[in-house]
């Protein structure tokens, strides 16, 4: 592989050399390829590619071939004339030279423009993503785009055909009814109370219903009968429907015009025979107002303007009228609101021409409204429309299929060089895991995955020294787990067992081991020594200077009953094998259940928290801090300055109350904000929760310091020991308390 295989360094400035091409063609034995890491700008790469199809055009076969060949069809097409046979051959021959030799070039640019422009593996990956991914994605959008349109419009015009057939349908039903009710009224003066009381019926749905009914003399004369309703849209006086011949009823939408101008009326008309003579009780229900705006509401659509398109002008005193403009009606201005988007469309029903009878179509122009018309669905529509959808759609479907076919052919070719040059490092780091570090990987690409290749044979010449510093971390890490181990064993491996005592400890180094250290010691069946201590520092020396307090606390313990007297012994001991940048702060308690009393003295530690719980009285919480300097401090009188100032306190003890040691990492504990847990904090959690057992109440004072540190990290170790009395071990337990 070449050595000088370019970096993959995307931050480098167009100010650092590049060194020259690296790749070479053999095709025309010139150096080609990309520069290091295919850094030219794409416009330059794009003219450089250019000029050197340009030099291969003139100085290479295939570029003399297409000279030649065009040359030759030029001939041809001057001079041939009606062409002979061999003519024909020879123009056909020089066709496919042309289209050969200009194929080899297209393959030739397209070849050095890959090697420059895809040179980096992230643009191979970012090709594939837009052919596999972002184009797809755009196809898909476009198809359900074009398939939502579709819907759209096919299904709003449905709708709309639907609101004028219930139109036309109620307009038929109006007319039967009547017709049924009319028969054996043939007095005018009996039909108008009928037509009156059927109006009522149907003027909540249809403000503007009429109602009329016609008769054909004998004589052939058509004369109107009675009517009912307001007939603001036509004329009430219409003439009997003489086409109707044998046909008991029909009905379709018609035009009229009448006070209240143009108006698109669905009429309904129903014949019916009394005593041998011929009646047409002719229904109209006009589609705007009211009816409009329900429509609009119901079927989530604005109605704008309605057109006949195929049906004559009839002389009805009611009709429309000629011309174009009385062939074309406006429902009005939208009575609602319109939506942000609004897409026009068209919609068609059938017509009737009152004049003569014959069927014909109207169109309804009205604007869609997606969001409220996607809430009902139906089939229709315009098909020729749906069928231009349709095409375009199949068109969408073919560029989609054929863009995946070439996203796939791409990603295997992408897929099989990672995949050969990801096998030779997992072959080389099978090698390196086996031991074998002089092994060195071969990878043949010319890409970001051969400088990955070198700089993995690289990185295998400084394995060696990286597994002997992670076996050092190793060794270190597992003396130091052996060392948290022994420091744990030095703590108490359970509470102390003093009938009348109920205890509760923890202990948190802040490290894997750390300087604080607590210990309960059985003085005699009533009394308990109890001390906690922390060595200033953390980390090992720490943790052996607290095995050595350890050993000498329990060889004083057996000879001095003060804890003043104790202390002093301590710090005249441990003050000789200090170093000088050590201290020891510690308290040391005695617990007498039978004198129900506590006796303790304190070198230089955090303060003690007396917290009483008699059944009247206070709870207050008390914060004991007595003299005392710490212990081990190498300084000339220091140790005669150590007895002066250690005091030792006693306080009177009862059931209930509860005393708590601790060191400073509970009330030093820090948040993120660096403030500090504190001794207020700590009185006020064990007041609140001083009911709760030993071991929950602990738990509950680690818990808030938890809470409150929040993400801080712990900077030093936690001990806190928990001593509640109970009732003395010689006496009966007291009265249960109210």
């Amino acid at each position: 592989m070449d050595s000088q295989a370019p970096a993959s360094d995307p931050g480098e400035t167009a100010a650092s050399p590049a060194p020259a091409p690296r790749v070479s063609d053999p095709g025309d034995g010139r150096a080609g390829g990309p520069d290091r890491a295919g850094r030219a700008r794409p416009l330059r790469v794009l003219v450089e590619t250019l000029g050197e199809v340009a030099e291969l055009f003139v100085a290479s076969t295939p570029g003399l071939t297409i000279i030649a060949a065009l040359g030759l069809k030029a001939l041809i097409a001057l001079f041939g004339g009606a062409a002979s046979g061999w003519l024909q051959v020879l123009d056909a021959a020089g066709t496919l030279a042309l289209v050969a030799a200009l194929g080899y070039l297209l393959v030739r640019m397209l070849n050095r423009l890959q090697q420059r422009f895809l040179w980096r593996v992230r643009r191979k990956l970012v090709l594939s993503y837009v052919l596999i991914g972002f184009v797809p994605i755009l196809l898909f959008g476009a198809f359900f785009l074009v398939s939502g349109a579709l819907l759209l419009f096919t299904v709003s015009s449905s709708l709309v055909q639907l609101s004028f057939a219930d139109a036309m349908e109620d307009a038929g039903g109006l007319a039967a009814m009547t017709s049924i009710e009319l028969r054996g009224r043939v007095d005018p003066a009996e039909m108008q109370p009928v037509l009156a009381n059927r109006v009522r019926a149907v003027r909540e749905r249809y403000p503007d219903a009429s109602i009329a009914v016609s008769s054909e003399s004998p004589a052939g004369r058509d004369r109107a009968m009675a009517t009912a309703g307001p007939w603001r849209h036509a004329s009430g006086d219409l003439p009997f429907p003489a086409w109707l011949g044998d046909a008991s009823e029909t009905g379709g939408v018609v035009l009229t015009r009448g006070r209240a101008g143009r108006t698109v009326v669905a009429r309904g008309v129903q014949k019916f025979d009394a005593n041998g003579q011929a009646y047409a009780v002719v229904a109209d229900l006009p589609i705007a107002g009211e009816v409009t705006r329900r429509m609009q509401a119901s079927r989530g659509v604005t109605l704008t303007g309605f057109r006949v398109i195929a049906t004559a002008d009839g002389p009805d005193a009611g009709a429309a009228g000629t011309g174009a403009d009385g062939r074309q009606v406006s429902f009005g201005a939208p009575v609602r609101a319109a939506p942000t988007l609004n897409l026009p469309s068209v919609a068609y029903v059938d017509m009737l021409d009152w004049s003569t009878g014959d069927p014909g179509r109207g169109e309804v122009d009205f604007l869609v409204h997606p969001a409220a018309f996607y809430r009902q669905l139906a089939q229709g529509g315009d098909v020729s429309l749906a069928r231009v959808f349709l095409v375009f759609l199949t068109l969408i479907g073919v560029m989609f299929l054929t863009i995946e076919a070439v996203a796939v052919v791409m990603g295997l070719a992408l897929a099989k060089s990672i995949t050969g040059a990801v096998h030779e490092l997992f072959a080389g780091t099978e090698r390196v895991r086996e031991g074998d570090l002089a092994h060195r990987i071969r990878v043949d690409t010319e890409d970001q995955l051969g400088e990955l290749a070198e700089s993995f044979n690289a990185m295998t010449g400084s394995i060696s020294n990286l597994l002997t510093q992670a076996e050092e971390k190793r060794r270190l890490e597992e003396e130091l787990r052996i060392a948290r181990d022994i420091q744990m064993s030095l703590l108490p491996e359970g509470p102390a067992s003093v009938p009348g005592l109920a205890v509760a400890a923890a202990c948190r180094p802040a490290r894997e081991v750390g300087g604080d250290y607590y210990d309960f010691i059985r003085l005699d069946e009533h009394r308990v020594g109890v001390l906690v201590a922390d060595v200033s520092g953390k980390g090992t020396s720490a943790a052996f200077y607290m095995a050595e307090l350890k050993g000498v606390v329990l060889s004083l313990s057996r000879f001095h009953e003060s804890p003043r007297q104790l202390l002093i012994e301590v710090n005249r001991i441990l003050s000789a094998s200090l170093d000088g940048r050590t201290f020891i702060t510690m308290t040391y308690a005695i617990v007498d259940l039978a004198a129900r009393r506590l006796t303790y003295a304190r070198a230089g530690h955090t303060p003690l928290i007396h917290v009483p719980c008699a059944l009247e009285g206070s709870r207050t919480p008390r914060v004991l801090a007595p003299d005392g300097l710490v212990v081990g401090l190498q300084i000339d009188g220091v140790e005669e300055k150590f007895i002066e100032l250690l005091e030792e306190s006693t306080f009177p003890i009862e059931t209930g109350d509860l005393v708590a040691l601790f060191t400073d990492g509970v009330t030093e504990a820090m948040n993120v904000d660096s403030d500090l847990f504190g001794e207020e904090r700590l009185s006020r959690t064990l007041a609140e929760h001083i009911d709760l057992s030993s071991d929950a109440l602990k738990q509950r004072i680690l818990g808030d310091v938890e809470a409150f540190a929040g993400a801080a990290e712990q900077h030093d170790d936690m001990t806190i020991v928990l001593l509640r009395v109970g009732d003395p071990p010689s006496l009966p337990p007291p009265a249960s308390r109210p």
